[in-house]
């Protein structure tokens, strides 16, 4: 048993790199894209709209459309792997923007210790960070052979 264990985790996480930078570069893009997909389902818009506007954004709905229309492109960029790098550069600025704006007023935790927090775009940054620069290293190689 002890074994089968030991060769078990000799093997994870059961996918190469370039395959697991892959599944964050689609997971991420599909965490931006739920947001406002949800968004445009559930018609919030207007109220999220409304809060831009008391944080002094004149045109509030219009601000979230274009923050709702940002996810979707960049993230259907990013899920078919084209323009990946200058892709995540609008969502960093929606996730810094929402940590600046919102979520730093609540805290660290989103879950469990809080309600909301920054701690979820944190990540979102990070995992944004990890996939602009494996995009800028692929076009770097892909430059230098030819």
């Amino acid at each position: 048993m002890q074994n089968f264990i030991s060769g078990l985790l000799t093997h994870f996480p059961f996918l190469p790199t370039k395959h697991a930078l892959v599944l964050l570069r689609i997971t991420t893009a599909g965490l931006f894209m739920a947001h406002a997909i949800v968004r445009i389902a559930v018609g919030s818009i207007p109220i999220f709209g409304k809060a831009m506007e008391s944080m002094g954004f004149p045109g509030g709905t219009i601000w979230v459309w274009g923050i709702t229309i940002a996810e979707i492109v960049a993230g259907s960029l990013m899920i078919v792997g084209r323009y990946v790098r200058w892709a995540t550069v609008p969502l960093l600025t929606i996730a810094v923007g929402g940590i600046i704006l919102i979520h730093r007023r609540f805290g660290w935790f989103v879950g469990e210790h809080g309600t909301g927090g920054s701690e979820y775009s944190v990540a979102l940054i990070v995992m944004l960070l990890v996939i602009a620069a494996t995009d800028r290293d692929r076009s770097l190689a892909m430059s230098s052979n030819v």
